[in-house]
C-alpha cells in the first residue's frame, strides 16, 4: 500500500528518526554546457536551506555548511544576513551574499515525502491434537510469529549551485533531485544528498576531484 502525504517542514523534523540505514541516490541532474570543474577549497559558498520553518532553515543550513567545509570551502549559513522575510527578496539576496564575500551558493528545499507501508502476515505452524502423546510432543515446538508492520520514509531533495561572480549576473552550474530513504533526521538527510550530490558533480566533470 502506497500513501503520499503532505510536504510540511515540522513534519519533516519529527517524523525522520527511523532506525534503518539511510540511503540517497539521485533521480535527476543538469549541469551548465560551459561549466567547468572547480574546487571548493578556499571558496567562500553560501549555504541555503529553504523552508518556512526558522529554526529547520538554520539547522538546514549549518549541517550543509560544515560539509562545504569539510571539502575545504569557507562556508556559511545565511539565515543571518537575510532573517525573516527578507530572504523572499532574490536581489536583496544576492545583494547581500555578494558583499558578504560570497562567490558561488548551495541551496537545498525538500520537494517531496512519501512513505510507504509494508504489512507482513504473521503465521503459525500448529501442533497436532489427535491423542495426548503428539500433542504433547509437538505443542512444546509449536512456533508462532505475529504480524508486523514496516514504514519506510523517502524525502526528495532539489539542490542548485550557483556562481556569485562580482559584477556579473549569477549563473546556474548545477540542479540535481534526490531521493533519501529512511533519513535519521535533518543533519543526516542534509549530510546524505551534499555526498551524493558531490559525488555526481565530480563524475560530471562540475567539481575538481
Amino acid at each position: 500500500m502506497f500513501r503520499k502525504k503532505p510536504v510540511t517542514a515540522l513534519a519533516l523534523a519529527l517524523t525522520l528518526l527511523v532506525a534503518r540505514a539511510a540511503s540517497t541516490t539521485l533521480t535527476s541532474t543538469w549541469k551548465a554546457p560551459d561549466a567547468r570543474a572547480l574546487s571548493p577549497v578556499g571558496r567562500s559558498i553560501a549555504a541555503v536551506f529553504l523552508t518556512s520553518d526558522e529554526d529547520l532553515r538554520r539547522t538546514g543550513e549549518n549541517a550543509l555548511a560544515a560539509d562545504l567545509s569539510a571539502r575545504g570551502a569557507r562556508a556559511f549559513g545565511t539565515y543571518h544576513l537575510l532573517p525573516g522575510r527578507e530572504h523572499f527578496d532574490g536581489e536583496v539576496a544576492e545583494a547581500r551574499l555578494k558583499a558578504a564575500g560570497a562567490n558561488a551558493v548551495v541551496m537545498m528545499r525538500v520537494v517531496g515525502k512519501d512513505q510507504r507501508i509494508t504489512y507482513t502476515p504473521g503465521y503459525v505452524v500448529a501442533s497436532p491434537y489427535r491423542g495426548f502423546g503428539p500433542y504433547w510432543r509437538f505443542g512444546w515446538r509449536t512456533v508462532a510469529q505475529p504480524g508486523n508492520l514496516r514504514t519506510d520514509t523517502a524525502v526528495s531533495v532539489e539542490t542548485l549551485v550557483y556562481s556569485l561572480p562580482t559584477g556579473q549576473t549569477s549563473q546556474l552550474l548545477w540542479a540535481s533531485t534526490s531521493r533519501t530513504t529512511n533519513p535519521a533526521g535533518l543533519n543526516a538527510l542534509v549530510r546524505e544528498v551534499a555526498e551524493a550530490t558531490a559525488r555526481a558533480m565530480v563524475n560530471e566533470g562540475v567539481l575538481a576531484r
